[in-house]
């Protein structure tokens, strides 16, 4: 009876990170399928080149024939069975289920009919799904193949140079290797345009989920206000002794950092006590700690 009263208590504490892991490998899927959508459906049927693995796979399509799922599947495989020593077990592991995922999906879509749109329009679209399905794979650690692998690897040759050049360079030298391939100045424009909007479309999003909200609020009544949004919040608070340079009153000033989404209730609660308070809400573009992932 004792022992399954602990196995019970063992099984109740490991259920938040079962549930935390769970939730990281769904957003890892989910990422894999959005990237493999847009490589299927926008950049392959239209010979846009992006540069990365998928422009290498819709290079080798449309000169060989190859099946866009199996260049994927080898491409990746080559480069982490390279790399696999600089890498660590930790990232190789991460990424081989997201590029796995990635490999059989793009062979799945493969089969959807293309949407037939302008090239332009295809490009922007296509990079703009494809550049949110990335930024969700970065913002859970994971990767999904291709030229952040190379990059990395390259990096541990040439330490000196940042990481962000070296998959310019690369993806530079796919799209340029289009060109040479398809012969048409039109396609590689349109891969150009495709890589600025997918990496804007990346940074938009990482800088979307780090974005928070510092408050401060003036008030008489600090420590009931402070004991308040600490039972009912994750948050934590600073409490500061402050005077003010007009009225010459001694108040309390509370120091929050919190999530943009919780920024209303979190007013409620203090209206509710101190109709009076003072409240300013300033916008974070980065919190470390306390609570708070930072997203890369």
């Amino acid at each position: 009876m004792k022992r399954a009263a602990l196995t019970q208590n063992a099984n109740t504490k490991n259920s938040p990170v079962t549930a935390k892991r769970f939730k990281i490998y769904l957003l890892r899927t989910l990422s894999a399928v959005i990237v493999a959508f847009a490589i299927s459906v926008f950049f392959t049927p239209n010979k846009i080149v992006n540069g990365g693995v998928s422009g290498v796979a819709t290079i080798l399509h449309h000169t060989l024939g190859v099946s866009t799922g199996l260049s994927f599947a080898v491409i990746n495989f080559t480069l982490l069975l390279i790399g696999c020593k600089i890498l660590g077990k930790e990232f190789v592991g991460r990424t081989i289920y997201v590029s796995g995922v990635l490999s059989i999906f793009v062979e799945l879509f493969s089969y959807l009919p293309p949407v037939e749109i302008d090239l332009l329009l295809a490009a922007v679209f296509g990079s703009i799904i494809y550049g949110i399905g990335l930024g969700i794979a970065f913002a859970t650690g994971a990767s999904s193949g291709g030229t952040d692998i190379l990059g990395r690897i390259f990096q541990w040759k040439f330490p000196t140079m940042p990481i962000g050049k070296l998959l310019l360079i690369a993806d530079g030298m796919i799209i340029a290797a289009s060109l040479i391939v398809f012969g048409e100045i039109n396609l590689t424009c349109y891969g150009i345009i495709a890589l600025a909007v997918s990496t804007t479309a990346i940074d938009w999003l990482i800088a979307k989920l780090n974005f928070s909200r510092i408050a401060f609020i003036i008030t008489d009544k600090g420590e009931e206000i402070s004991e308040k949004l600490v039972s009912t919040s994750p948050r934590g608070v600073t409490l500061i002794d402050v005077k003010g340079a007009y009225s010459q009153e001694n108040k309390k000033m509370l120091f929050c950092a919190l999530k943009d989404s919780e920024t209303e209730e979190f007013q409620k609660k203090i209206l509710a006590i101190d109709e009076t308070a003072f409240v300013v809400f300033s916008e974070s573009q980065k919190i470390v700690g306390n609570g708070f992932y930072l997203y890369r």
